[in-house]
């Protein structure tokens, strides 16, 4: 193949925004993919019926409006449609009510009840300050020029999940709508910056929603290739690297791919120290995955979880809690804490007519086989009797099937390694700026990289801006 600036290898979200920002710079790209098709994390497929679309992996994406970097994309004019549910999430209780989190505050409030005002008071301000917290927290740094911004979101950010919600709010629903924004950071709630996450979401589920791409997440892949290819960009499936050396030449190379594997593609070209770095790098807890093909809607108990595009399924926070401390120590939980999400429920584009899909997952320790297919389908049969009675096929994956669809998934960690406050600004070691390795002119642009996993292209993105300081 002919020379170019820059070769991209993985097309995911973060590769494609890496070749988009060298492009929009005014350099050729090449992004190479190993698979069939483009996507990495957002891929959508028929995975048990003809006619049921599955999204893969990610599925809401309310990083994906939240994000700056995909903020400035024209992804409109590429077929991208961005659905708003009635309700952005659920949460529901044994009680047979749920919680919803609504965009409005006031709504959400009257959900919560008496603790209503305290979730106003935590969130609002935050809602308020994103575009003064996005750079920072999408970003290579903890430094912000808005100090007071940060500030009231570093100090209850900081604090375990544990720990907030009991300083902040008096009974458990409030509590336990935390506890399962808080849960996706596949932390134990122990641990300090644990709550960070669920302040997170709730800032986006109130300042953007929780939003599901029309016909599934490949949509946001497929316009944002379109895009690279206006701008002058290559892409090539089916090309699976080994090694550095059978790269065509190029000025930079960008990697979308885990320690592991940069260990891999790079074999002996790299210093022994930082070969020990990288080999000491932690992955997280895996997910065991269902996608199903429904007759009819999920026949959940409460009228909010029938409106939502996302419900949290794991009860209190205790609950939730035991749930993802059993996780963090190689445990099994007899009763896991659930994401579920409804995508045909506002696009019927997923499923034949009359017809739904439903998306689930739970956590599991690293690498575990075990087959959580009735720990899940009790979870939701809880909150929805009749649940298993709408169920036509399923198709389950447990981490080694995880890893095997995404090498970057490895033991079915989907966050590209541990978030943790040691491991975040520091991912993949502690080294400025975090996407440079030893290698002149090779970088890493994946999940490994701040800001961490999610569909928002913002890993790319910054490790695009050094590769193109470093050209020129």
């Amino acid at each position: 193949m002919g020379e170019y600036d820059a070769v991209v290898v993985g097309a995911g979200p973060n590769g494609l925004a890496a070749a988009i920002t060298l492009a929009r710079a005014g350099h050729s790209v090449l992004v190479i993919e190993a698979k069939a098709t483009i996507g990495g994390g957002a891929r959508t497929a028929e995975l048990t019926l003809p006619g049921f679309r599955h999204d893969i992996c990610s599925a809401i994406h309310p990083l994906g409006l939240g994000s700056p970097f995909m903020a400035s994309l024209p992804l409109d004019r590429f077929g991208v449609e961005w659905i708003q549910p009635d309700l952005p999430l659920a949460h529901p209780l044994d009680d047979g009510t749920a919680i919803g989190l609504h965009r409005s505050f006031d709504a959400t409030a009257d959900s919560i009840g008496r603790d209503g005002g305290a979730w106003r008071a935590l969130l609002g301000p935050l809602a308020a300050d994103w575009d003064k917290l996005a750079p920072t927290l999408l970003g290579p740094h903890p430094f912000s020029p808005h100090l007071l911004a940060l500030a009231r979101f570093g100090v209850p950010g900081l604090l375990p999940a544990n720990l907030l919600p009991r300083l902040f709010f008096r009974e458990e629903r409030a509590r336990a709508l935390f506890a399962g924004l808080a849960a996706h950071s596949f932390l134990d709630f122990d641990q300090p910056f644990s709550s960070a996450f669920g302040l997170v979401l709730g800032i986006l589920g109130h300042r953007v929603g929780w939003p599901v791409p029309k016909g599934g997440s490949q949509s946001i892949v497929d316009g944002m290739a379109q895009y690279l290819r206006e701008l002058g960009g290559d892409i090539v499936c089916g090309w699976e690297v080994d090694s550095l050396d059978e790269l065509p030449k190029s000025r930079v190379k960008l990697l979308d791919v885990t320690p592991r594997q940069f260990l891999g593609l790079a074999g002996n070209r790299l210093p022994a120290g930082y070969r020990r770095g990288l080999a000491g790098y932690r992955y997280g807890p895996g997910v065991f995955k269902i996608d199903y093909a429904l007759s009819a809607p999920v026949p959940w108990q409460a009228e909010e979880c029938r409106r939502a595009g996302t419900v949290h399924v794991g009860g209190t926070l205790a609950e939730i809690a035991a749930s993802e401390r059993a996780t963090n120590r190689g445990e099994l939980s007899e009763h896991p804490y659930v994401l579920v999400a409804q995508q045909s429920l506002f696009d019927p584009s997923r499923a034949p007519a009359g017809k739904h899909t439903l998306w689930a997952y739970c956590h599991v320790p690293h690498g575990s086989t075990a087959d959580r297919t009735e720990a899940i389908e009790s979870q939701i049969a809880r909150f929805a009797p009749g649940f298993r009675e709408t169920i036509l096929a399923r198709s389950a994956r447990n981490t080694r099937a995880i890893h095997a669809y995404n090498p970057n998934y490895i033991g079915g960690d989907i966050g590209g390694g541990v978030q943790d406050i040691r491991q975040l600004w520091t991912r993949p070691l502690l080294r400025w700026p975090p996407y440079s390795t030893p290698l002149p002119g090779v970088f890493l642009c994946s999940s490994s990289t701040p800001p961490g996993g999610g569909v928002h292209g913002m890993c790319g993105f910054h490790a695009a801006r050094v590769a193109h300081a470093f050209m020129d």
